[in-house]
């Protein structure tokens, strides 16, 4: 038998048998040993380890994932135990998701079908997710109708949009009876978690919006102020790496505008305020996107180092798991609450004042001693 040679330090691999009796987490530990499992194992570890060391943890969403009722199985249990403290996600995962709060039905179809057929009998398909054409129309007339009143008459950012959003919601759900299934809008209130929405007129309730801009002229007077959006975002990450553990960590669930929004944080404070943030300390990434293409979807956290998006320590503490999130994440967040796992959210909605103003007067005193004259 010869040596071991000895440029080889990793553990063993060495799998145990599954019984079925196994927990969530020893699954991962003692079957998800190489390749893409491995991936996925150290996906868990490095979440585990951002809970238990309280990190402040930001997480985005795109793609079509609240029509497979994501928010409901796996995002709203991580809410409600603290887990997630922010959120960034397409407009459309909400639109979608207020569906089952209206009292909407979306169904399991097909993908193997004639979507001309689809359409003329007016069925909506989402890959193998099917619903009728009148639940846009009427979830549209839901938003439009919450659009007129006089709360939403004013400028306000992303976050506070989607704050309002979410209390309408939970009196719809009171009303249903659905506070055991509850959207992310109202998830999000009422645990006082921040969404933000880097592309808002890339989506349904933005198009309501439009038309009740051309239909009710200067009387309509909502708007979103997206310099604010960009600076309140900046500002809870500056507030997290300068309060309780220092540490951030992103969970990445697809990539585009989300990952891209939440990212770009950093270098307007490092490299447009020259505030020194140091980026993320932990990334987990789950998506299809390839990195050879140079495009943001693909970017892994080394990557993101060389722009201050990332720590140089988060280069080694950063897993890409490629492939589906709908087949990855659930087994995640599975096994994350079968240990108990949970953390203080931050509730940062309610830190908002304090967290723009510690940034307004970093900002201020850098920009005054940058005008000083050299002595």
């Amino acid at each position: 038998m010869t040596d071991k040679p000895a440029d080889i330090t990793g553990k063993p691999l060495q799998a145990q048998p599954i019984t079925g009796q196994e927990s969530g987490a020893d699954l991962l530990r003692n079957a998800y040993l190489a390749f893409g499992g491995r991936e996925v194992r150290l996906a868990f570890e490095l979440l585990e380890r951002a809970i238990r060391e309280d990190y402040t943890i930001m997480l985005t969403l795109s793609g079509a994932m609240t029509p497979a009722d994501l928010a409901r199985s796996c995002l709203n249990p991580l809410i409600e135990n603290g887990i997630v403290d922010l959120v960034c996600t397409t407009g459309a995962n909400l639109y979608h998701d207020a569906h089952r709060s209206l009292g909407f039905v979306l169904e399991e179809g097909s993908p193997r079908v004639d979507d001309r057929e689809l359409r003329q009998d007016r069925i909506i398909r989402i890959y193998d997710i099917f619903f009728h054409e009148d639940v846009l129309l009427q979830t549209d007339q839901f938003f439009a109708r919450l659009l007129r009143a006089p709360e939403f008459q004013h400028a306000m950012t992303t976050p506070q949009f989607h704050q309002l959003l979410g209390r309408c919601l939970v009196e719809v759900e009171d009303q249903r009876g659905l506070q055991d299934h509850r959207s992310l809008l109202s998830t999000c209130f009422i645990n006082q978690v921040p969404i933000f929405c880097g592309a808002p007129q890339d989506g349904s309730i933005f198009l309501n919006v439009v038309k009740l801009a051309r239909e009710l002229g200067d009387a309509f007077r909502f708007r979103l102020d997206l310099t604010e959006d960009v600076y309140e975002f900046a500002a809870y990450q500056y507030w997290a790496k300068a309060t309780g553990s220092g540490k951030m960590a992103v969970v990445i669930l697809g990539g585009g505008v989300p990952k891209n929004y939440t990212l770009q944080g950093e270098p307007l404070l490092g490299q447009i305020f020259f505030l020194d943030a140091g980026g993320f300390d932990i990334d987990i990434q789950i998506s299809d996107a390839n990195v050879h293409t140079g495009g943001l979807s693909g970017c892994p956290a080394s990557e993101g180092h060389t722009w201050g998006k990332t720590s140089a320590e988060c280069v080694d503490n950063s897993v890409y798991c490629h492939g589906d999130v709908t087949q990855i994440f659930p087994l995640l967040v599975h096994a994350l609450l079968q240990r108990g796992l949970r953390k203080d959210g931050r509730r940062l909605l309610t830190l908002r004042e304090q967290a723009l103003a510690r940034l307004d007067a970093d900002c201020r005193a850098n920009q005054a001693a940058s005008a000083a004259p050299a002595e």
